[in-house]
């Protein structure tokens, strides 16, 4: 994944300045998922991206952070991507969404 902090949104992106809601970026995570070819049809805000739950694999998880980036404007250093496996949906959606409200308010994305 990306290195590296932005504060300026990209074309495609959620300006910091209107941070997107917790269950639009859940709905762009459940998207994406979808278009991954994964079933989501029991997938909820508790359930694990990793084995546990989702199922997600390595590149999976690392392709899932570069999507969230791309739409979001947010980045992931490298040694976080490992720990998207552990988190839940829910989980997932509330980092970016914190992200998103620091960016927001001056501080990195």
């Amino acid at each position: 994944m990306s290195t590296g902090t932005t504060s300026e949104a990209t074309p495609g992106t959620v300006s910091p300045a209107s941070p997107a809601s917790l269950a639009e970026i859940r709905a762009f995570v459940l998207a994406a998922l979808r278009e991954m070819n994964y079933d989501t049809s029991e997938v909820d805000d508790d359930t694990p991206l990793g084995p546990a739950g989702a199922d997600l694999e390595s590149l999976a998880l690392a392709e899932l952070g570069v999507r969230v980036e791309e739409r979001f404007g947010v980045r992931f250093e490298d040694d976080e991507a490992e720990q998207l496996g552990t988190m839940t949906v829910g989980g997932f959606g509330a980092a970016v969404a914190a992200r998103l409200r620091a960016a927001a308010a001056g501080g990195p994305a």
